[in-house]
């Protein structure tokens, strides 16, 4: 569900977007694109860790929802580089999308192996 809402409110034409940029780092949609993604890591990792069908999937949590939030971000770039009309893909949104995801890692472990 999280990963619908994050396709949803990225595919959103860009002038719904509030524009508070001072820097292309420090803006409002790149905190919120590390957000978004923190999250989603976080629940992708929760998930795998408390599902006992796949012990390997179990074992590789961390590792598997990094690569797989990751590759989201970048899939939702290129949409909407290619695909969406008032959008463009951004390579800072990627940075941002990255940096979320190990963000969502740390504060797993920070809450889970305590």
């Amino acid at each position: 569900m999280w990963a619908a809402v994050i396709l949803l409110t990225t595919l959103l034409p860009s002038s719904s977007m509030p524009s508070l940029s001072i820097w292309e780092l420090l803006s409002f949609d790149s905190f919120a694109h590390a957000g978004l993604f923190a999250i989603l890591c976080y629940l992708m990792i929760v998930g795998m860790k408390k599902q006992f069908s796949y012990p390997q999937l179990k074992h590789s949590a961390i590792r598997v929802s990094f690569f797989t939030s990751t590759l989201f971000g970048i899939s939702i770039e290129l949409m909407q580089h290619y695909l969406m009309m008032g959008r463009h893909g951004d390579v800072m949104d990627v940075l941002c999308n990255t940096i979320g995801c190990l963000l969502g890692i740390v504060v797993f472990k920070w809450i889970y192996l305590q």
